[in-house]
């Protein structure tokens, strides 16, 4: 059997874990064609709300530069006019899936796609390493990276982590390489409704809050977390 040539691995970064309530916060991907990388991708994605410090802490990437960062809409139509039809390559790529296919619910674009997941592969055959983490099994294989937990070196690791993975593993589990399509079902999520948006331009009025998010944009989601939130820091002042 022989391996797969032509691909595009992918890795995201998030603004937490939950794709119906969190953000994309950076796209990176790696075009290999003829098992050669032919192209990147790597876009920032602007966010409305302050980082968690956490996640500043974990991918260094600040406020300043979210605030910089490309419209959602623009990066993730970007991101998939650069992957094509190419079968996606991840470390546990569901998780990253489940963010582009949110985003596909919400505009309702009906399009299927293919995987194959490094860290099933991982599971499967190096039982005996107690961790399966991207982080350590470049260490495992001394893959080297610039920095972690940026979408697009760690997607040029995890592209050196299926080369090894393929060499090493395609004849004894070929199953494991065979791309599978990727489910994840999702509701789609529709705007704020007019009670929530009133709701939170009273509050912001009462309490004199400058928010620096445009309500109008909101999710219903969006409006209720952004609700609590300002409730939990400002109601008894």
């Amino acid at each position: 059997m022989t391996g797969m040539d032509d691909y595009i691995v992918v890795d995201l970064e998030m603004t937490g874990l939950n794709p119906r309530t969190d953000r994309i916060l950076e796209i990176g991907a790696v075009k290999v064609k003829g098992k050669q990388v032919k192209e990147t991708f790597s876009k920032i994605v602007y966010q409305q709300y302050p980082l968690n410090p956490r996640i500043i802490e974990l991918t260094g990437i600040t406020d300043e530069q979210a605030a910089l960062g490309e419209n959602l809409d623009d990066a993730v139509a970007g991101f998939l006019e650069f992957a094509e039809e190419l079968t996606w390559i991840g470390h546990n790529v569901i998780f990253d899936y489940s963010f582009i296919k949110q985003w596909e619910i919400n505009h309702r674009i009906q399009r299927k796609c293919y995987a194959v997941d490094t860290l099933k592969i991982a599971r499967k055959c190096l039982p005996v390493l107690e961790k399966k983490t991207l982080d350590a099994l470049c260490a495992y294989y001394g893959i080297a990276r610039s920095v972690r937990h940026r979408a697009c070196e760690d997607a040029k690791a995890t592209w050196a982590l299926f080369e090894i993975l393929e060499q090493k593993f395609l004849s004894t589990a070929p199953e494991l390489f065979e791309r599978k399509e990727m489910q994840y079902r999702a509701k789609r999520q529709t705007p704020a409704t007019i009670r929530q948006k009133k709701y939170l331009m009273d509050f912001i009025k009462c309490h004199n809050i400058n928010l620096d998010v445009p309500i109008e944009s909101l999710t219903r989601s969006e409006a209720s977390r952004l609700t609590d939130q300002l409730i939990h820091r400002y109601q008894g002042r």
